[in-house]
């Protein structure tokens, strides 16, 4: 599978990020999309998806896309294009930058190209082009990442080269998460057998490959350091916790018996709690065992500087990961009988739980240390709140329908 790359020449991105040349060879200068100015009140809603920390989301929508603040929300901006809307808008925390990949009726630009937007100048400054539809875009500061279905290629940001290519399974979903410290360069996504997962560690020039389950893949997530993975399969039943660096599952817990597709995992700030949701309309927290620091070191001055995170926790040796303290999850009354019954009975459940509707797609994270935020494909934001030391029905805080339409997936 080949690319091809167009940038505008002369662009500046945010500062840190170079400046966009040409690729070099004859490509056809970008054509700018127009700003929709009209009045339409029909607009469907074809995905929503955080930033990096969890502050904003994002909305594409049949007219374009949509950006807004969590707290408190509102809508920061909108931008309605007359050549229809985008199915993937991956924003760069909080910058002018986005990714943009369009929806199938997008006149101009189809879901087999990836534009990076500029909203200060309301305009397309880079674009890709493959051969097959583009299934997913992730952003760090450094880095482009594109996700095709069974490729994953890797750019610089600052000239758009061709730094990486990766082999995985089938991958429909663009299951795909990066690292966003600045010293930690790492990448997690499907390996090439099923219920395995790829880790390469770039600034170690390391690859490490996780057999995380028995099925497939559905979800997975790094945490901001890159040195913890948590992971789900198509079965939907339990959610592990890995230790990039060698492999090792540091924790387990169970989100029930009966089959799930879980929609999406978030780990909070300090590493303290998990997040999960899925097709079963119940938002889950679990308390984690392990413990890494949650913040970058290199933008937190109430953090006293360190050798960089690969240095300090080595692969053969855990101690800075596990915590002394055992889990509030609830267990099994029947957990003083582990290794003679079934593993069910000795699982680890959830903490505390949300209920929402089942027949709407929801992704979940945390606002605060016992808040956690909600986007549901029908327009919905929730923000409910949990009892850190009993747990149990989490409380609604808010709840805002921020767009008030039908979902269409894309």
């Amino acid at each position: 599978m080949t690319s091809a790359v167009s940038t505008s020449r002369g662009i500046l991105p945010p500062t840190g990020f170079g400046v966009y040349d040409s690729m070099g060879g004859v490509s056809a200068p970008l054509v700018q999309p127009e700003l929709d100015c009209g009045e339409n009140n029909e607009t469907e809603l074809y995905s929503v998806s955080w930033n990096q920390d969890y502050g904003c989301f994002a909305a594409g929508t049949s007219r374009g896309f949509r950006i807004y603040n969590c707290n408190p929300f509102k809508e920061t901006f909108r931008r309605d294009l007359k050549s229809g809307g985008f199915k993937i808008v991956e924003m760069l925390f909080r910058c002018n930058i986005l990714g943009l990949v369009g929806s199938k009726s997008n006149t101009q630009y189809p879901p087999n190209k990836v534009i990076i937007w500029d909203d200060h100048q309301s305009r397309c400054i880079g674009e890709f082009s493959f051969r097959s539809e583009v299934r997913a875009v992730k952003l760090r500061r450094d880095r482009v990442v594109v996700v095709l279905e069974h490729k994953i290629y890797v750019y610089n940001f600052m000239d758009l080269k061709l730094l990486h290519q990766i082999e995985t399974l089938a991958n429909p979903r663009g299951l795909c998460c990066l690292s966003h410290h600045l010293n930690a360069s790492v990448l997690a996504c499907p390996g090439q057998r099923r219920g395995q997962v790829r880790i390469e560690h770039f600034g170690l020039n390391m690859t490490k490959l996780i057999n995380a389950h028995d099925s497939k893949i559905s979800c997975l997530t790094l945490t901001m350091d890159g040195l913890l993975l948590a992971t789900a399969s198509m079965r939907g039943t339990l959610i592990r916790i890995f230790n990039t660096m060698d492999g090792t599952r540091l924790q387990e817990v169970r989100r029930g018996v009966d089959k799930a597709d879980i929609r999406s995992i978030a780990l909070s700030p300090n590493v303290q709690w998990l997040a999960v949701s899925s097709d079963k309309g119940t938002i889950h927290i679990f308390s984690l065992r392990v413990r890494v620091g949650g913040q970058d070191p290199s933008t937190d001055p109430t953090v006293p500087k360190r050798p960089a995170l690969f240095t300090q926790n080595s692969s053969n040796s855990l101690d800075p990961l596990i915590s002394t303290s055992t889990s509030a999850n609830p267990g099994s009354s029947f957990s003083f009988m582990k290794g003679v019954l079934p593993k069910y009975f000795s699982s680890e459940w959830s903490f505390a739980q949300f209920h929402l509707p089942e027949c709407t797609q929801f992704i979940a994270s945390f606002d605060s240390q016992n808040s956690v935020i909600i986007a549901g494909m029908d327009g919905s934001f929730y923000r409910c709140s949990f009892d850190s030391m009993n747990g149990g029905k989490m409380v609604q805080q808010e709840y805002i329908r921020f767009l008030k339409t039908e979902t269409k997936l894309q």
